[in-house]
Formats: C-alpha cells, sequence, structure tokens
C-alpha cells in the first residue's frame, strides 16, 4: 500500500497530473542534491521521498491564477 496514500495527497495538490509532475521533478532534485526537506523519510527511492514532502506540506504547487 502506498505511503502516505493517494487520497491524503490529493487533499494537497488536487490534480493527478500536478502530483505527478510536482513529485517527478522533486525526485530529481533530492537525487541530483541529496537534500530532502523531511527530516527522516522513510521511502527509500526519491519518489516516495517527494511524495512525503508533499504530504507534509514542505513541498506544494500554486497556480498562477492563484
Amino acid at each position: 500500500m502506498l505511503n502516505p496514500s493517494i487520497d491524503e495527497l490529493m487533499k494537497k495538490i488536487n490534480s493527478k497530473y500536478t502530483l505527478v509532475t510536482v513529485s517527478s521533478r522533486r525526485a530529481r532534485e533530492i537525487q541530483n542534491d541529496g537534500n530532502p526537506l523531511v527530516a527522516r523519510p522513510t521511502s527509500k527511492k526519491f519518489v516516495g521521498t517527494a511524495l512525503e514532502e508533499i504530504n507534509e506540506g514542505k513541498l506544494y504547487f500554486l497556480r498562477e491564477n492563484e
């Protein structure tokens, strides 16, 4: 089972496309610089760590018109 769950993540970012885009870009950043925003990520994969950051509210997306 995915942790954090997709339902919890969709409360933070309401578009699956945006969720995938934001998490994949952040995963590449973590892979390159190795500095996650969460203190102790439980995931061993970069995308999982990015999703944990979104779930904890440390990574978010703002639309330009908002």
